[in-house]
Parts: structure tokens; sequence; C-alpha cells
């Protein structure tokens, strides 16, 4: 996929950084894993991770915590 944008609204951007900010985007809308948001960004996976963070972007959500949880109970029943 080619996307074009106006120079005049991306002319303090490098491509790099246009697609980690497209990445950290989708990332926090939901429509991207860390993975593939690294992938998409071309950075590794902890550089992605950082820019989450620098962001404001959670990384860790408490539906996955709940999950965590879940799946601790199921290996130490109670």
């Amino acid at each position: 996929m080619k996307l074009e944008l106006p120079d005049a609204e991306t002319s303090d951007f490098t491509p790099q950084e246009l697609r980690l900010e497209l990445a950290c985007a989708l990332y926090a809308r939901g429509r991207l894993g860390k993975v593939r948001g690294a992938e998409l960004a071309g950075v590794d996976f902890f550089t992605f991770q950082r820019a989450l963070a620098e962001r404001g972007i959670e990384t860790y959500t408490p539906q996955m915590l709940d999950q965590e949880i879940e799946a601790l109970e199921k290996l130490f029943p109670k």
C-alpha cells in the first residue's frame, strides 16, 4: 500500500517518524498488536514499547490483568 500525504502537512517528519506515529495511533485504537505495530513502524519491539510509553499509550490494560488472573486461578485453584 502506498500512502501519499501533502508535503506541507508532513514536512517536519521523516517517513520513519510518520510510520511510527501511524503504528502508535493504530495500536492505541486497538487495531494492531505490539508486534505488528513494531513491524509497521520498522522498529524493534522494545523501541515500539518505548514510543507507546512516551505518548502515554497504555501497554498493559485492565483486560490483560483480568486474563492473567483468570489463567493463574486455573493453574492454582483455591
